[in-house]
Parts: structure tokens; sequence; C-alpha cells
């Protein structure tokens, strides 16, 4: 938990940008995953967390946009909590510890809310993604569950949006420690990218480096060798000498913010010809999008470079062919690079998107795309300083869509689809990192994880002491 300052100064920012009526705030309930005591580690709701920073639950935080009043509502432990949990601070210690003067029993927010709604007032809420909090705030509110959603609040989604997506120090500060938890995670999986491993192996000892360093990570590991399968969490593959391993995998903090990144590792520590070949285009399609950041820009612009370096890379080698342009215009790059660039990040590792993808990453000057590919774009708008965002071009051979993309005729003046067949053995190839937008321009944030060809075989080829004690190696 951050000074109680922290959040009292994120609440009045909050009225300062919404005009009347209050907002509300559940945190999320304990969520069980085989009986009702037996819970998952908590998470508290990222929302919640950012303007009332108490993390458990059974609790629901008051702002009123006409009075100013705020209120924690919430009941104190009773003795058999404290025989299983210990002794806990009381509501009324907890609020006055983020800076809230008037704490209330949960049962009281039931007669406020109807009090308030009898006024005629509005009740700002956003939109809930957990089964439980929509039930909650159906009854609450008096409307059904499964039209919750879509009464939350666009005034609130926009206010928080604005408040949230510009990071100052101390969230800079957090999401830094994050990256440096993720460089252990990633030189350890370097380094154990050995033929005979188990892809389990791996990712269960870098989950244990999050654990033990920070708390959980930040989205369940996405580990293997079967890298054209954008988000594959399967880890049952063995290792084989001639493929590649990717990992995509970061660390949450105690203050809920995180890292995300990724690399790429060739399985013995060695790439070969072809596999450096794409990863050295891929590298620069990375290294030129995070040069071209800078405040004023869209980021769909450095989606779009780095669009422009892939198609130039893979006509080098002969997968492409033909006009550059043409190729950009027909979006002929996504049979190669079928996502976007990068997404916000902050304490959700795709900060706020459950308030709706184009709220966080669109505007009113800058609209998503609606072809196939660029449409996932997360990300496109023009760049403030304080914006922390993904930077992860790819390169990715997937059979089911060259198979389909030849069948359709589709993009032949821009492909050489009878080379490509012979990639379809591939993979895929990403490499992500973790960007500020400053006043002039970027900074990549934490402890520089090694990302050239040399530098990835040269931390491979040194594994650590402990592998080698433990059998790993």
């Amino acid at each position: 938990m951050f000074d109680k300052e922290v959040y009292a100064g994120r609440r009045s920012r909050l009225k300062k940008e919404v005009k009347a009526g209050v907002a509300l705030f559940l945190a999320n309930p304990e969520a069980s995953f085989n009986y009702p005591a037996n819970t998952y580690f908590y998470r508290q709701d990222s929302h919640f967390s950012y303007f009332f920073g108490i993390h458990q639950p059974g609790l629901a935080g008051w702002i009123d946009f006409d009075t100013g009043e705020e209120l924690l509502f919430g009941d104190d432990v009773t003795l058999e909590d404290i025989i299983w949990m210990g002794t806990q601070s009381s509501i009324a210690d907890q609020a006055a510890q983020i800076g809230v003067e008037t704490s209330l029993p949960y049962a009281e927010l039931e007669k406020k809310i109807k009090k308030t709604i009898a006024q005629g007032r509005t009740i700002h809420f956003l939109p809930p993604y957990r089964g439980k909090v929509m039930i909650e705030l159906g009854m609450l509110l008096d409307i059904p569950a499964h039209q919750v959603r879509a009464g939350s609040s666009i005034e609130l989604i926009k206010a928080v949006v604005k408040l949230k997506e510009i990071k100052d120090s101390l969230e800079i500060s957090e999401i830094e420690k994050a990256v440096d938890i993720a460089y252990l995670m990633h030189t350890t999986a370097m380094k154990m990218a050995k033929p005979g491993m188990i892809e389990q192996e791996i990712a269960g000892t870098i989950e244990g480096i999050s654990l033990a360093l920070g708390g959980p990570v930040s989205f369940p590991i996405i580990l293997s060798m079967d890298g054209q399968t954008l988000h594959n969490h399967s880890h049952h593959q063995t290792l084989k000498e001639g493929r590649m391993m990717v990992v995509d995998a970061g660390a949450e903090l105690p203050s809920l913010y995180s890292s995300d990144i990724t690399r790429t590792t060739p399985v013995g520590g060695k790439f070969n010809q072809r596999q450096k070949e794409i990863y050295e285009i891929v590298l620069k399609a990375n290294m030129d999008s995070i040069a071209a950041i800078k405040p004023g820009y869209e980021y769909r612009e450095m989606h779009l470079l780095a669009a422009r370096v892939i198609i130039e890379g893979l006509k080098e080698i002969g997968l492409m062919k033909g006009n550059t342009d043409d190729a950009l215009a027909a979006n002929a790059h996504t049979l190669f690079m079928p996502h976007g660039l990068g997404h916000m990040m902050g304490m959700d590792v795709h900060d706020m998107e459950g308030l709706g993808e184009d709220y966080v990453g669109y505007d009113e000057h800058t609209k998503r795309a609606t072809e196939f590919g660029n449409e996932y774009l997360r990300l496109g708008k023009k760049l403030k300083p304080g914006f922390v965002l993904t930077n992860e071009p790819g390169i990715y051979f997937i059979p089911a869509l060259i198979d389909q993309f030849r069948s359709e005729g589709k993009f032949t003046n821009f492909v050489n689809y009878d080379k490509v067949e012979t990639y379809k053995d591939f993979g895929g190839i990403r490499i992500e990192d973790d960007v500020l937008v400053t006043d002039s321009g970027y900074r990549v944030l934490g402890k520089p994880i090694p990302k050239t060809v040399a530098d990835v075989e040269k931390t491979a080829a040194e594994p650590r002491e402990w592998l080698k004690k433990e059998g790993f190696i």
C-alpha cells in the first residue's frame, strides 16, 4: 500500500473529471477453485486498488461528485476470522490509512444506494468482469444481472482511462521493479533451453522466481516451441535441437503493477542460419519501432513501421516480393504478424482492457481498423508522456493460416507461397519490451534483457550453478 496521500490525490482528480452523481467501486470477492473454502490467491480489482488501495474482499468504495463525500463500506472481522487469519485492522483504521474519514458497515451500502436513487441521482460504476460482482451490483442497483455491464458509466470509464493512462514516477518505479524480476525469469529460461528439457520444468521454475521475488505472474506463462500459436499455454513438450522456445512472461508486484516481456531462444543456445535470418528481422522491427516512439504520434504509426520492416526483411530472404508500399496497403504482412504491435500496461498486464479496448487504445481521433490482423492492434491512439506500453512484433508461420490464404489466392502478388511452405515447421519468433513514453521520446524500462543474437547466445551458454546442482542440466 502507498501513502494515503496517493489514494486521496487519485480520488480528488477523479472528482474533477465526473460532473455529478456518485461512483461505486466494489472490491473483488474471493474465488473458489474446487470448494467454497479453498480459494485462489486473492487478487483485488485494479480500479478499486487504484482509488482505495486495500486488498481484501467484502469492501465497497463510494465517491460523491456533488458533495465530495468519500466512504468505505465493510465489516470488521469476527473472532472466528481472527483464529484462522490472525489479528486484522478494523475497517475504520484501514479507511484512515487511505485518507477516507468515514467507514460504515457493508449493510449500510444498500440503504445508501436506495436513498441516492430516490433522489434521482446517478450512480456510476465500471463494467464488471466477475460473475459475483455482476450479481452483487444487480442486487444493489435493482438491475437484472445480465444487464449490469450495459448499464456501466461511459463517463466514469473515460475519466478513469484519462487518469490511469498517465503513469507517475511512483507507478513507473513499480513497473520497473516488475521488469527487473522478468529479467531473472527470462535469463533463467534462456539458460534452461536445452535439448531434453520439458517446457513445464522451465515454466514452473520461472513462475517460482516471480513468486519468490514479487508476487504471482502477471498472466499465465506462454512458453512453447510452438511459438506460431500466439498465446500457447501448453507446456508438455520436450525441447529439441533445431527448434526455438518463445517465452512471454512477466511478474506482478503486491501493488499490482506488472511487467510483460517476450524473448525467443534457440534450443541448445545457437541460432541456425534460417532462425537467425527471421530473428534479425523481428529484432529490427522491435528496435526501429521503439526508436520511433514520441509523444504526439499515433502508436498505429509504429505498428505500420514494424510491418514495413517485416515486409522488407522477408523480401530480402525471398519469402515476400513486390512493392513494399503496395504490400503494406494490402496488409500482406498479416500472414506473418496477425496481431498488433502492443498495448497499454500498468496495474493490469493489458492495462484497463476490461473497460473496453476502444476506450483505452483509441479515441474520437483514432478509430480502430476493421481488417484482419490490424484490428488486433490494442493501442493505436496518439501517445502522451507517461504512457507505458508494450512493443512486441513477431513473425509466425501458422500452417492453417498459410493454407487458407493460399487457397483463397490472397496476397499472391506479395507472398512466395512455395518458399513459405518450407517454413511450416519453423514456429514463430516474438520480441517484446515494456516502454515508457517520455516528454521527448521513449525509455525502455528495467534492466536490459538480452535480445540481440549475440547476447541471447551468450546468456544461453552460461547456465546458473544452481541449475546444475538441481540436475536440470
